[in-house]
């Protein structure tokens, strides 16, 4: 094979490992986190802002940190972000499948933070098949303390040893 041949094939074959690695992720619609208050605070003094603030933030650190894993692909839901923030997405029988599949997501990932009390809370991660509108992984862990530092500590610690274990395989 002459230098200038190889000169066009070797670049290809090159790239060929980081294709075929991409079109093994699976692609994943991360949803904003939803507020579940069920506190007497909640009831008598309505949403607060930090709470707000916070849900933004792990959902971002959600999607982040399936990003870094290298085995997923995060598809951009802002086409369908204005839907989504319009019903509660565990009440609408499976309409986040819906809306993943507008945006071309194979998973759809919705959760929620329940809110009992600032020292007693609980977050829980969903996970469904688009395709077969399946619930394919559910996961939850208590936290204590309505601070930024229990939200996210709770987050990674679900990521890694609940919601990283479940994925493995769910797309298929």
């Amino acid at each position: 094979m002459s230098y200038a041949l190889w000169a066009l094939v070797v670049p290809v074959l090159a790239l060929l490992p980081v294709t075929l690695t991409q079109a093994a992720e699976p692609t994943v619609a991360v949803f904003d986190f939803e507020l579940i208050d069920t506190s007497l605070e909640g009831a008598m003094n309505g949403p607060r802002a930090d709470e707000h603030r916070r849900l933004m933030e792990i959902s971002e650190r959600l999607r982040h940190g399936l990003a870094q894993s290298g085995k997923f692909r995060i598809v951009d839901i802002a086409p369908v972000e204005a839907k989504a923030h319009s019903f509660h997405l565990q009440e609408c029988g499976g309409c986040d499948a819906d809306l993943a599949r507008k945006v071309g997501a194979e998973l759809s990932i919705t959760g929620t933070v329940q809110k009992v009390s600032n020292l007693i809370l609980n977050m829980n991660i969903y996970v469904r098949n688009v395709a077969t509108g399946r619930m394919v992984a559910a996961m939850s862990a208590d936290m204590r303390g309505n601070t930024e530092e229990s939200w996210t500590h709770t987050l990674d610690w679900l990521l890694r040893n609940r919601l990283f274990p479940a994925l493995d395989g769910a797309h298929q």
